[in-house]
């Protein structure tokens, strides 16, 4: 038999509502009440606000396995704490950590996946940002674990402030770039030490191009830092993992370098000058080989990246210079590409500068039937400021005349503001390298007063996070 009770309102003894009904809508308990599940019993229909329920036990054990809808405050202070994410995740499923005693970068938490992708990767997680405080939610088997809300904030959270050069902004972070000298000044710093580094892109001016077939322009040394904890802009290949630069509340001075002049004459250019931010300092570029049979003049010289040799006597064609001259970690350029000899017909040609990522091609060897083409090495590409953006391209080695069809080996400058060697039928000047990317000039061909291209000046590009 079926029971029917009809009511609006079920009232405990004391006269208050445990359940009213208004219209459609149906309240459970009164003002000030407590509605709990008795235990053993559960719910559905109502479902999570993404929020988790903080364990209120401190864990200091390791290893743990986390429970999905539940927060864990981690204290480190005693050694690293590895936590594993749950290995059956549904999609939903959301776990949530607190760095509770500020160690993380100290001694990490490591967060084990479970078996799941986190971020899409099938990599665990080491967490070294002190005050971090991360939640995670499970998508799919694609993604698996996704961070939805991340950040180092404690109440009173404060960010460095700071003046000098042109400041823009890309999200959260704000970046000073400077194309000529200035002053970089810390106001005040932030309110923990991840967020007192900042990330950098510090190039030299790049070299100018020989003439005569001479070998290209190094291009200037390339040195970038990422405060990989806090900044996620995609960095080239020569930022180390976390690498930013630690800032106090004082003013640095910015030096940004000056790209040398290219040659018309039977003499090398001159390297590139350097640019120094801070203990960062990049090498200029090493200056080119120029052609016509001069001896020593015909060798690239040893810089950021080095300078491509010339492509004229001696018959065994000449050197280029060293890259990452002086030395650094990661290096900042590449050796400058081999000068081919005279005796190849129809003539010599230089090598290309070095670049940021690769050196510059030989313009022949020994063994080469004919001249090829000496490219200069290409730059490294980086978003820092909040464009993908490349720099430090070697310039083009220049050819000798006679050579046919017009420019059919003219070379090209590395990606990065490399300047392209002059045509060699009839014979031109090289190309200068673009203005602070720190490019080398790319050579000349023919002889006569023909000039290799100038190197272009330098950049220093700062960026931190500000809000």
């Amino acid at each position: 038999m079926t029971s029917t009770v009809k009511v609006n309102n079920v009232q405990a003894s004391d006269g208050g509502n445990i359940i009213n009904q208004c219209g459609t809508t149906i309240t459970l308990g009164a003002s000030g009440d407590t509605i709990a599940l008795a235990s053993g019993a559960s719910q559905t229909g109502f479902g999570r606000t993404g929020t988790v329920d903080w364990v209120t036990t401190i864990q200091t054990s390791t290893p743990f396995t986390a429970v999905s809808g539940k927060g864990y405050f981690i204290n480190t202070t005693s050694g690293a704490i590895t936590m594993n994410l749950p290995s059956s995740p549904s999609v939903g499923d959301i776990v949530a950590i607190k760095d509770y005693a500020g160690k993380f970068a100290t001694n990490a938490l490591t967060i084990g996946r479970g078996g799941s992708n986190m971020n899409g990767s099938a990599s665990d997680s080491a967490r070294e940002t002190n005050n971090e405080s991360l939640t995670l939610v499970y998508a799919d088997s694609t993604q698996g674990w996704i961070p939805i809300e991340e950040g180092t904030g404690y109440v009173g959270e404060t960010y460095i402030t700071a003046t000098g050069g042109t400041i823009t902004t890309s999200g959260d972070f704000k970046i000073h770039t400077f194309t000529g000298p200035g002053t970089f000044t810390v106001c005040s710093l932030g309110s923990s030490s991840s967020l007192n580094k900042v990330s950098y892109v510090v190039v030299a001016g790049g070299a100018g191009g020989g003439h005569d077939g001479g070998g290209g322009g190094g291009a200037g040394g390339y040195r970038e830092g990422k405060n990989s904890p806090v900044d996620s802009y995609t960095a080239s290949p020569l930022a180390a993992a976390d690498s930013g630069l630690t800032v106090t509340a004082t003013s640095f001075p910015i030096t940004v370098g000056a790209g040398s002049s290219g040659t018309g004459s039977a003499t090398c250019t001159s390297n590139g000058s350097n640019s120094v931010f801070s203990t960062i300092t990049s090498a200029g570029g090493g200056g080119s080989g120029t052609g016509g049979g001069n001896g020593g003049y015909n060798q690239g010289k040893n810089g950021g990246s080095g300078g491509g040799g010339a492509g004229s006597y001696p018959s065994s064609g000449d050197p280029g210079g060293s890259g990452n001259t002086p030395p650094v970690s990661p290096p900042q350029g590449n050796n400058g590409g081999f000068g081919g000899g005279f005796a190849y017909t129809p003539g010599e040609v230089g090598g290309g500068g070095g670049g940021a990522t690769a050196v510059g091609v030989g313009g022949s060897g020994p063994t080469a039937p004919a001249p090829t083409k000496g490219n200069g090495g290409d730059g490294a590409t980086s978003s820092i400021n909040g464009t993908p953006t490349a720099r430090g391209g070697g310039g083009g080695g220049g050819g000798y005349s006679p050579q046919s069809p017009s420019g059919s080996r003219k070379a090209s400058g590395g990606a990065g503001g490399g300047g392209a060697a002059g045509f060699c039928a009839p014979t031109q000047n090289g190309t200068a390298g673009t203005a602070n990317t720190g490019g080398g000039g790319g050579g000349a061909s023919g002889g006569g007063g023909n000039s290799g291209g100038s190197g272009g000046s330098g950049i220093v590009i700062i960026r931190y996070k500000f809000q």
